[in-house]
């Protein structure tokens, strides 16, 4: 028999973890193991427990929160909407949702006039390759192994790293190995070779599966689970025109990377090129209300202007997240917190970061832009062995021991901020990597 609510508990720490292992299970994880950090409450960059313990947010969770936590504006807005019309089916014409389009369009390359919104960014890859598939006519989708696209039928198995090896259902996916200098692939030894190397494979890919059975190219601008791999000037460009030579559809998903996070709205803007299509999500509201969508190139938005589009969710352009996004780009314009990541991406953590490197051997590798960076931690510089678990996992309870949240995945530190994040916070938060660092690395 179920226990009993008990409605008298006293809120702390002890009783909000034993809630959570008694009744939530968990993604990506083995449940019995877990021991997850509980969190009551945030302001900005920074977070806090029911015993008052707080934490510098560096991970803004799953990259998601670039307004920072409990951003007035935006908490104002979901409350103000939730007053007037809580939710409406997607069929409807809704103020909110057009409004969130409108400021979503304005930001947009030139040759986009259509938002299609979704719940999340898993569901807009689903939305986009889908979108592709029907526009050409063609059924595979290419992609790259060190990449992240979602846990969704076709999303999980279009991303490359090994969550999609228990996932394998969909079908037409093909992958191919972007670049990443550090640990080549291509025998590489400077970023003009990695680059060449790395489009020469890629045509290569494209040849063999047979360029009319390619639907669409789709590739983060800057992949961000797999360890935020900047790519190497002129690779996006090359892309692009791989697949204008061959008609396939490029599918940029600015999921992570987007709405501020590499210090332009879109990091593609970087990068010298415009995509076909744009998935989207994460922070483009920070997450307050779950909302992804994908931006529609011209042709391809024309080309359903007579055709039946087969897809559609029951909170697509859901009020509250529509408010909270009209809210979130509205501050971040006002606020100038793009121009704040790029400034204290480029003037202060970037560099604070590569000074950490030259210090301690464990950094084998920085890299990133805006406020979208990673250490990459390794056992031996020479040989450039990732530093294994158990070390990483000591790395991270002591960040947490003193005050930073950090984003840790495999051998690396992802230092990825709020947008709002200032420079008092960010010297903070070096410090503390400062510190950590150099313990280990005794």
């Amino acid at each position: 028999m179920n226990q009993a609510i008990n409605k008298d508990a006293v809120i702390s720490n002890q009783y909000v973890h034993q809630l959570d292992r008694d009744y939530v299970f968990h993604s990506w994880s083995v449940q019995g193991t877990l021991n997850p950090l509980v969190i009551a409450g945030g302001n900005g960059c920074t977070l806090f427990d029911y015993d008052g313990k707080q934490y510098l947010d560096f991970s803004s969770q799953l990259v998601n929160t670039n307004i920072g936590h409990q951003h007035p504006k935006v908490v104002a807005a979901i409350q103000k909407q939730a007053g007037e019309l809580a939710t409406i089916a997607p069929a409807t014409a809704n103020l909110a949702r057009g409004e969130a389009a409108k400021r979503i369009i304005a930001r947009a390359p030139a040759n986009f006039s259509k938002v299609f919104f979704t719940n999340a960014g898993a569901d807009a890859n689903e939305n986009a390759m889908r979108m592709a598939r029907l526009y050409t006519g063609r059924s595979k989708i290419l992609s790259a192994y060190r990449s992240y696209h979602g846990n969704t039928g076709a999303a999980i198995v279009a991303t490359g790293d090994f969550r999609r090896l228990p996932n394998e259902y969909a079908q037409g996916h093909v992958h191919f190995f972007n670049p990443y200098l550090y640990r080549s692939e291509f025998c590489a030894a400077s970023e003009a070779e990695e680059c060449e190397r790395a489009l020469a494979h890629l045509r290569r890919i494209i040849e063999c599966e047979g360029p009319h059975t390619i639907a669409a190219l789709l590739m983060e601008t800057v992949p961000g689970t797999a360890g935020i791999l900047v790519p190497p000037a002129g690779y996006l460009p090359g892309v692009r025109a791989l697949c204008d030579e061959f008609g396939i559809v490029l599918i940029l998903d600015e999921v992570m990377a987007g709405f501020g996070r590499c210090g332009s709205w879109f990091a593609f803007e970087q990068f010298g090129v415009v995509p076909d299509l744009i998935t989207f999500a994460k922070g483009v509201n920070s997450g307050y209300v779950p909302a992804g969508g994908v931006i529609i190139s011209n042709p391809i938005a024309a080309y359903f202007n007579d055709r039946y589009f087969p897809g559609g969710l029951t909170y697509s352009g859901h009020p509250l997240a529509m408010a909270a996004i009209v809210a979130t780009l509205d501050a971040m314009d006002e606020e100038q917190l793009v121009e704040n990541a790029s400034a204290i991406g480029s003037e202060l953590l970037g560099p604070g970061l590569k000074v950490l490197a030259e210090k301690y051997a464990i950094v084998g590798d920085v890299r990133g832009l805006g406020l979208f960076w990673a250490l990459e931690l390794v056992a031996d510089a020479s040989s450039r062995k990732p530093l294994p678990a158990d070390k990483m996992g000591q790395i991270k309870s002591a960040l947490i021991q003193h005050g930073l949240l950090p984003f840790v995945v495999d051998n690396r530190i992802h230092v990825v901020p709020p947008c709002i994040v200032t420079a008092d916070e960010v010297k903070q938060a070096l410090a503390i990597l400062d510190q950590v660092l150099g313990q280990i690395s005794l």
